[in-house]
């Protein structure tokens, strides 16, 4: 029989109840079986995971209710992912994750399977590739995907639906970006449109003024570098404008490409920062990623 898996800090049975019960009715007084450690939520996945590939198959109910769960502690795993992992359709675990209410539930990236980072919605890149096909119509797809930032097919698809004078972005993209896109203050153009409150009640310099009053922040390293970046952002409108109109027409594309990257990697950074904070409210304290150790019996 395969190792049974215990988490070491609980000497919980992770998989393999069964056999530690037939054994018992054996009379035996030693079985094998390997020790993990991690966050009770990785825990978790573990254990649905393990039961997927070879233990008593789960109802749909149970299913339904482990992918749930999953949802909840990892909001920023795709729907393949936690598909993979409790045996239901992508489709299936998206209609759940709807149902579903974590505060970091509208991230705009997702973890899949492989690891990747990916965004929730490719509109900004098809925009991207656009104006890079608008700016070098005789580029090749590689150079438009290399520019943009996009895989070679949407590449493609993009230029083909220039060519048809469509627009790069599909109507079902369009409308799920124009959903997540948080209500934008209205600009210089439209000075006579109302104001649109801040939904969140604090803003961008009241938030950096306190993270610099607090020590733990300003005494180490780590939290100084992060106050630096940070404090870097902190810019007047006038400045930002100033930057805008500073950038060469023939660089526009590469600025806008980088400036993109940048957001993304601050997006991300935000989701880790959210979800390293959700798991250490609720697991364990040595959590920190599942660990596989040496065997014991």
């Amino acid at each position: 029989m395969p190792p049974i898996v215990v988490n070491r800090s609980t000497m919980q049975v992770v998989d393999g109840m069964h056999r530690v019960r037939a054994a018992s009715l054996r009379g035996e007084q030693r079985i094998e079986g390997w020790f993990v450690e991690g966050a009770a939520e990785d825990v978790f996945v573990l254990a649905v995971e393990l039961n997927a590939k070879h233990g008593l198959p789960l109802s749909r109910k149970d299913r339904n209710a482990a992918a749930r769960r999953i949802i909840e502690s990892h909001p920023h795993w795709s729907d393949r992912r936690i598909a993979s992992v409790t045996g239901l359709s992508p489709g299936a675990v998206g209609a759940l994750r709807g149902a579903v209410d974590v505060p970091v539930a509208h991230l705009s990236l997702r973890v899949g399977r492989d690891g990747r980072v990916r965004p929730l919605n490719s509109a900004s890149g098809r925009i991207a590739a656009s104006q890079v096909i608008a700016e070098f119509p005789t580029a090749s797809l590689r150079e438009i995907a290399s520019r943009a930032g996009v895989a070679l097919a949407t590449a493609r698809d993009v230029r083909n639906r220039m060519r048809m004078g469509l627009d790069p972005v599909p109507p079902k993209l369009r409308a799920a970006e124009e959903d997540c896109a948080p209500a934008a203050a209205p600009g210089p153009a439209d000075p006579g449109a109302a104001p649109v409150p801040d939904q969140s009640g604090v803003s961008f310099e009241n938030v950096l003024a306190r993270m610099r009053r607090d020590p733990s922040l300003r005494m180490s390293q780590t939290g100084r570098a992060l106050l630096r970046l940070l404090g870097s952002h902190q810019l007047p409108d006038e400045k930002w404008r100033e930057l805008v109109a500073g950038v060469p027409a023939h660089r526009a594309v590469d600025v806008a490409h980088a400036a993109q990257l940048c957001a993304d990697r601050w997006l991300k950074f935000a989701a880790e920062v959210r979800v390293r904070r959700a798991q250490s409210e609720e697991a364990a304290p040595e959590a920190g990623g599942l660990r596989r150790l040496s065997p014991g019996a």
